[in-house]
């Protein structure tokens, strides 16, 4: 009983129709393990945890072009270098903001940044240039308004008032 040359049995033991059938799944092989690396790489990018990225490679792997399209549904939403730059611009905000919104150390009232004592306490805050008479920053070797060289000088709060005549002025206002 041999088949007629037209029918499907003598199509599909044409050489022809094995190499494209063997083409065809080696391209679906191929696109399998590719959608499995894809899915390993993005979570990398996504997840710190070795093990969670693991276990996701495993979930893009299997099952077979299921497991990229489960992992895309648990996957977080931001890569974890957007989180890290949110982070370093929030922290950037809040030095600028905490820049804005100088107090003294004292008595903890606002201060201006020009202001080199304390209008309320007395304390002292900055030292003045000797030349210029600008107020300057603690760390600076050198004054940026007239470039006179700053003599280092160790921050100190003893300029303020001392603590017995605080108390003696206390008291006064109590009594």
């Amino acid at each position: 009983m041999s088949m007629p040359p037209g029918t499907i049995s003598a199509a599909l033991s044409n050489p022809d129709w094995t190499v494209a059938k063997n083409g065809a799944v080696f391209l679906l092989v191929l696109l399998w393990l590719a959608t499995a690396y894809w899915t390993f790489k993005d979570a990398r990018r996504r997840i710190e945890d070795p093990w969670l990225i693991g276990l996701a490679a495993l979930i893009g792997l299997f099952p077979p072009f299921l497991g990229p399209i489960i992992y895309l549904f648990f996957r977080p939403p931001e890569y974890l270098q957007d989180v890290r730059e949110r982070e370093l611009e929030i922290k950037a905000m809040e030095e600028r903001l905490a820049q804005l919104d100088q107090r003294c150390p004292v008595c903890r009232a606002r201060v201006e940044p020009s202001y080199l004592v304390c209008p309320v306490c007395t304390t002292r805050l900055k030292q003045s240039c000797a030349s210029c008479g600008q107020p300057l920053e603690a760390l600076w070797q050198v004054c940026p308004y007239c470039a006179a060289a700053v003599p280092p000088v160790l921050p100190v709060l003893g300029d303020a008032p001392s603590t017995s005549s605080r108390s003696g002025r206390r008291t006064s206002a109590t009594d």
